[in-house]
């Protein structure tokens, strides 16, 4: 069981994990172990809520599969528990930042000192474009 937060979890069955080989340093440690971790996480057939569904998908941008599978490469560490658990990490921070609720946005108007100053400052401008127009001589 992989704890979200206090009211999501994801049930160990609905990810999956497959382990290659990683590219990079490591001698020849990296030619006969399978160290890096592609975990898959089947987000619409998974538990959690529709709304975090919705936002997970419009997070998870290119790692989405066109399947809506959820697709997290690890290979930054040399062993396989280390991948691992750095993928199931960024799989929570994912879900954990799908799972906040954007803040409604209160529409406002400007204030009447702000319209002021903002055709004050216009006005300002415009004098000083009129003023380089008017020294031209015509020909």
């Amino acid at each position: 069981m992989l704890r979200v937060n206090d009211t999501i979890a994801i049930d160990d069955n609905e990810i999956s994990e497959r382990f290659v080989r990683a590219s990079g340093p490591g001698g020849q440690n990296v030619n006969k172990v399978s160290t890096a971790v592609e975990l898959r996480f089947d987000v619409r057939a998974s538990s959690l809520p529709d709304d975090v569904k919705q936002r997970l998908v419009t997070l998870a941008g290119k790692r989405l599969t066109g399947d809506g599978v959820l697709l997290i490469d690890s290979r930054e560490h040399r062993t396989q528990a280390q991948n691992r658990a750095a993928a199931r990490a960024r799989l929570v921070a994912l879900i954990q930042h799908a799972a906040q609720r954007p803040k409604r946005r209160k529409p406002t108007k400007p204030s009447a000192a702000a319209r002021e100053r903002r055709l004050a400052g216009k006005k300002r401008r415009s004098d000083i474009k009129a003023a380089r127009q008017s020294g031209r001589s015509d020909e």
